[in-house]
């Protein structure tokens, strides 16, 4: 495990633009985990993902269809596990063909299926800032070779403004 990056958003636009800028460098069996409290963002990072992707449907929380699935660059598998009782209803939802498919995971709520997520991802955790109500505190934690690369990568576009 690498040490976490951190980089703050000062409004849903630019958490959506973080997500956007991510988009570009992911690849086909990536797993992007998303925790945070009802709030924090991780919706808005979502469809900013999405439409760095191409996706072109609107975006919006799968908290009640568990799994929304979109057509872009690469096919992306939006999950909120929020109303899962554990880790065991991933099985249910057939996770592993998700993970380990040809498209992008992106998990709200990862944590609460912690059990069954792939050793290397990236987590990220969202959190208000103490400041403003608009500002997010966004913590990149690579886990394996792939994701520090990723998180570097996304480091960099995000100092350069690419």
């Amino acid at each position: 495990m690498m040490r976490k990056e951190v980089i703050k958003t000062f409004s849903a636009a630019e958490t959506r633009a973080l997500g956007e800028k991510l988009a570009p460098l992911l690849k086909p069996g990536d797993v992007i985990c998303l925790n945070g409290d009802l709030g924090a963002g991780k919706t808005a990072f979502s469809q900013g993902v999405a439409r760095g992707l191409g996706v072109t449907d609107p975006v919006t929380s799968p908290t009640f269809t568990l799994i929304n699935e979109y057509q872009g660059r690469l096919p992306l598998y939006h999950f909120d596990v929020y109303r899962l009782g554990g880790p065991e209803e991933m099985e249910d939802l057939g996770y592993e063909e998700y993970f380990y498919g040809r498209g992008v995971c992106l998990i709200e709520w990862a944590q609460l299926v912690e059990d069954v997520l792939p050793e290397d991802r990236l987590d990220i955790t969202l959190t208000r800032g103490a400041d403003l109500a608009d500002t997010r505190v966004v913590e990149l934690v690579p886990a394996g070779e792939r994701y520090r690369q990723l998180v570097e990568e996304l480091i960099e576009s995000v100092r350069t403004g690419d």
